[in-house]
């Protein structure tokens, strides 16, 4: 007899063929293995921040900035205080870990030092909400001033979009210019997610900015946009080309969008290109395309359209 398969000898190795699901992972493994010694060179694994958690602390950043509006339903008064305390403490936490392992992703960093500068960014970033959240008050009074149809800054703090986006991008700004730009720029593609703007978070943004309606607004890296500044839907301040070394690459960090003055109006559609600069005061239309800068006190619209009467014949 054949006997029991744990009862017959072993010839060789045994093999045993993977299946369909098995199969697959496998070669997901090996794929990842490649692509993660390309990343690295070599070096050992490192953990990855976590998308959610950055998430998470950028909810309850603007929680604590303004707990009324987005902290625990049926916050009192009394509780306001103990409440943003807590939150503080619990923000600085759990952002430095996540910087950490961002600072961990660099090569050129060394390992023993992410630890403090995690700390030093942690703590610099809690000591920056003061600052973010008087300057967000501009925000909310630029766009009370600024939209007819707003009935009071509750209305405007809950419904606005663009002022959603500008306090995202306050928060995120900050941790960029800290050193934490990959942990920044997860904030702000959440923000763009959920706003339709795509703020970068390296663009400098004065006070009392408002982006009426907003949807489709972009505003790229290197921009400077200056005081009680409004734009509308579908503005783009970006850049006019890449440059590009010797080898064909990509030159990063250079400055290459716009730089916007004070009082500043720019209206839907509008495409503001390069390195260019649009004078305090200036009106820039709909639907222009603009790659030159203008003085001071522009205005700047489309060429009026023909107009074509032509008689329908009558059938």
């Amino acid at each position: 007899m054949d006997g029991t398969p744990q009862d017959r000898p072993l010839t060789g190795p045994q093999t045993v063929p993977l299946t369909g699901i098995e199969s697959v992972a496998e070669r997901l493994r090996l794929i990842r293995i490649v692509s993660q010694q390309r990343r690295y060179h070599g070096r050992p694994t490192p953990l990855l921040p976590s998308k959610p958690e950055i998430i998470s602390v950028l909810t309850d950043v603007v929680g604590l900035l303004y707990p009324r509006h987005f902290g625990p339903p049926g916050l009192t008064p009394d509780e306001t205080d103990a409440h943003v305390l807590r939150m503080l403490g619990s923000v600085r936490q759990r952002l430095r870990q996540q910087v950490e392992r961002e600072w961990h992703l660099s090569e050129s960093h060394p390992g023993q030092a992410g630890s403090s500068h995690a700390a030093v960014v942690a703590a610099g970033f809690v000591d920056s909400l003061v600052r973010i959240r008087d300057l967000h008050d501009t925000d909310i009074a630029a766009a009370y001033a600024g939209d007819p149809s707003a009935k009071s800054l509750d209305e405007i703090v809950f419904c606005f979009p663009g002022v959603s986006a500008i306090l995202h991008h306050r928060i995120a700004h900050e941790l960029y210019r800290l050193g934490a730009p990959m942990t920044a720029r997860i904030m702000a593609e959440y923000s763009h997610s959920v706003t339709g703007i795509d703020i970068h978070p390296g663009a400098r943004i004065g006070p009392a900015f408002f982006a009426d309606h907003g949807t489709g607004v972009v505003i790229g890296e290197t921009s400077v946009i200056g005081r009680n500044v409004r734009i509308y839907q579908q503005v783009t301040l970006g850049a006019k080309r890449f440059e590009a070394d010797e080898s064909g690459a990509l030159v990063k960090g250079q400055p290459r969008h716009p730089v916007i003055e004070d009082d500043v109006v720019i209206y839907a559609g509008a495409a503001i290109l390069g390195r260019i600069t649009i004078g305090r005061g200036s009106v820039i239309g709909g639907g222009v395309w603009l790659t030159e800068g203008v003085p001071p006190g522009t205005a700047v619209t489309q060429a009026k359209p023909q107009l074509s009467v032509v008689a329908l014949r009558q059938a």
